[in-house]
C-alpha cells in the first residue's frame, strides 16, 4: 500500500469511528479487520499512533456491544 492510499484509509477510518455506535449497521468485527489490515502497512511513527487511537475508540465499541 502506498503512502497516500495509506493515509486515506486512515482518515477514512477515523471519521468513520468518531461516528459509529455499538448499534450500528455495520459489525464492529468489519471495522477490526479494517483496522487490523491498515495497521500492517503502516510505515511511520506518527501513523502508528493514529491507528493505536483507532483500536483505542473501537475496543470501546467493543466494549459497549458486550455490554
Amino acid at each position: 500500500m502506498n503512502h497516500h492510499q495509506l493515509e486515506k484509509d486512515i482518515e477514512h477510518l477515523e471519521h468513520v469511528i468518531s461516528h459509529i455506535s455499538a448499534a450500528d449497521r455495520i459489525p464492529l468485527s468489519y471495522w477490526r479487520n479494517r483496522i487490523d489490515s491498515v495497521s500492517g502497512a503502516v510505515r511511520v511513527p506518527a501513523q502508528a499512533s493514529r491507528i493505536k487511537r483507532l483500536n483505542a475508540a473501537l475496543l470501546e465499541l467493543e466494549k459497549q456491544q458486550k455490554v
